[in-house]
């Protein structure tokens, strides 16, 4: 079983940073794609931002720019650095890890976080 945790959520006004991070956990062998979603209330969930094992990676048109993704293949760490963030921005974010081979299992498996809040507001 792979656990995945979130960090990195808030409060924060119009045109400030914030940082997400997720670290996933248990008998990992490796993982595939490394991404953020998000879900503002009555929306359907969109991705943000993913990032592949070979470090390439894909943004929404809405956040190109302003948000970086990066990954710690080795600490199985993916990261979201948030910058000139908007109002529009707000919503949950949600980890999701790819393609992951665990010990035991013969065939790869997607997870997700649980979700951290990001309220963007003066």
């Amino acid at each position: 079983q792979v656990q995945l945790v979130e960090s990195g959520g808030g409060l924060v006004q119009p045109g400030g940073s914030l940082r997400l991070s997720c670290a996933a956990s248990g008998s990992i062998l490796s993982i595939g794609d490394m991404g953020w979603y998000r879900q503002a209330p009555g929306k359907q969930r969109e991705l943000v931002a993913i990032i592949s094992i070979v470090f390439t990676t894909e943004y929404a048109d809405s956040v190109k720019g302003r948000f970086t993704i990066s990954r710690d293949n080795a600490k199985n760490t993916v990261h979201l650095q948030m910058n000139s963030l908007k109002p529009e921005d707000t919503a949950v974010y949600f980890c999701n890890v790819g393609q992951v081979y665990t010990r035991g299992t013969a065939y790869p498996n997607d997870y997700w976080g649980q979700g951290t809040q990001v309220t963007v507001s003066s």
